[in-house]
């Protein structure tokens, strides 16, 4: 073992080829060029940055829409062997611009929002109303409001108070209005794992035993309809155990509560940021899943309500790749004895929040080239004042890697974007679409005169100056 390796974890191999782009992280047909540039939507990544600027998001458009078409097609086949049926909402809290809606209803799903400005966003984008759900937990007067006017498709209640102020919305509008109720099943997955509790102690939901008495004061509002429920165990998961035991459990709920037709069982499903991960394919997920509810409906002796499924992650994220330029590079040696490779990029956790909100790992290459050096342990970093400011903790990046080179970490269409700030007053990137070859921005970047136009401050005294 070599001495960079020591400091290295257990589940990062060296690559035989640290050129080498792995399928299942990164976007279908994402290829290296002649020149050794990789590709992605057959658009060069040297070309996008040389046009676009870095750091750049950069959404392979034909990817996003296959994924979807594949996620649609796994739920509803799998419905479809038990006698119901299946609708697919987008998670927009994944990433969300009006093209993204507009891929996605165009493929057949329906979009999920969470707040008033994805609801914004979704109608902005030309979508039908009643093919939109509203989660979230603290929805105000206000948001319920637009929500009802509009016409959405359903709203999903997470607590008493809700069911309230959504009641005195609906006081003297003549409207009915489909709601479910968001329920916290007592199954709470991470990855692999899950852990069964009697009551999660989180900000989400109604519990088993409170759900009955909540749909009972639904059922007492004039206009409110109460059509299902909803249950979501977590993220980035790969098995279906945690899954099958929610919805067991759920479909007990279903059959106490009665008269419900939907049994919407969130998103969650993982993807892909390593070569070390290997998540469950979808279509074995939905097996899983709607085999759970039919055995448990089976049991009870009752027919199956129709599913409803909110991905996000599996749909978005593998499309997305993020582009960013080298700047600083710094061989650090460790107290064990090891050493290890600092290559700092313009961008960090301004783009990227999640491997400092979670310990999100990723992988990297370089993009702007091939380069036959030797792999050397690196760790990819941004240019915020945080030591915490890491955008890929763990990688073998090329030993030559340098400044001016163009470096691509995979995998980054979910919950960059949307995670995105403007710490150390940085202007957050343009997204770029890509398919067939041809490169078009859907989201505008920033500018600092962008930043700078916000502060009362600095504007009272640009008038000031020009009186």
């Amino acid at each position: 073992m070599s001495v960079a390796q020591t400091a290295a974890p257990a589940w990062l191999a060296v690559p035989d080829d640290a050129n080498a782009l792995p399928d299942a992280v990164w976007p279908a047909g994402a290829d290296r060029d002649a020149e050794g540039a990789i590709r992605l939507g057959g658009v060069s990544t040297r070309a996008l940055a040389a046009e676009f600027g870095t750091p750049l998001y950069v959404i392979d458009e034909e990817a996003a829409r296959e994924a979807a078409r594949m996620t649609l097609a796994a739920f509803r086949d799998a419905a479809t062997r038990h006698g119901t049926d299946a609708q697919v909402y987008y998670a927009g809290k994944a990433f969300l611009s009006a093209d993204v809606v507009r891929w996605m209803l165009a493929e057949g799903l329906r979009v999920d929002v969470c707040t008033g400005g994805e609801l914004a966003v979704a109608l902005g984008a030309g979508a039908d109303p009643s093919l939109l759900g509203f989660h979230g937990n603290n929805k105000s007067m206000i948001e319920l409001a637009a929500a009802v006017d509009a016409g959405i498709g359903s709203i999903v209640i997470d607590s008493f108070d809700e069911i309230e102020r959504l009641g005195a919305v609906l006081d003297g509008r003549g409207v009915a209005q489909r709601v479910l109720i968001r329920v916290n099943s007592g199954v709470h997955a991470e990855t692999h794992d899950f852990l069964a509790t009697a009551h999660e102690d989180q900000k989400f939901g109604f519990t088993i035993a409170d759900a009955p008495a909540a749909a009972a004061r639904i059922r007492e509002i004039a206009g409110l309809e109460l059509v299902g429920l909803h249950g979501h165990i977590g993220s980035q998961i790969f098995g279906t155990s945690g899954f099958e035991e929610s919805a067991t459990r759920l479909v007990a709920l279903l059959h106490e509560i009665g008269g419900l037709t939907t049994l919407n069982l969130g998103g969650g499903f993982g993807i892909a940021y390593t070569s070390a991960d290997d998540p469950s394919p979808i279509a074995d997920l939905a097996d899983g899943i709607v085999a759970a509810v039919a055995r448990a409906c089976g049991g009870l002796g009752i027919p199956l309500p129709m599913l409803a499924f909110e991905p996000g992650r599996v749909i978005i994220g593998r499309a997305g790749v993020t582009l960013y330029e080298v700047g600083t590079i710094k061989p650090v040696s460790l107290d064990d004895g090891a050493s290890r490779l600092y290559v700092s990029v313009d961008g960090g956790m301004s783009d990227n929040a999640r491997t400092a909100l979670y310990g999100a790992q990723y992988s990297a290459r370089i993009a702007s080239r091939a380069s036959e050096a030797r792999p050397q342990l690196s760790r990819v970093v941004g240019r915020h004042c945080e030591s915490g400011d890491i955008v890929v903790d763990h990688e073998y990046l090329p030993a030559d890697v340098a400044a001016g080179d163009v470096l691509a970490v995979p995998a980054t269409g979910a919950y960059c974007f949307a995670l995105a700030s403007n710490y150390n007053y940085v202007p957050r990137p343009p997204v770029v679409a890509v398919r067939g070859g041809e490169a078009r921005v859907i989201v505008r970047g920033e500018s600092i005169d962008d930043l700078l136009a916000r502060d009362v401050g600095l504007a009272a005294r640009s008038i000031e100056g020009n009186a």
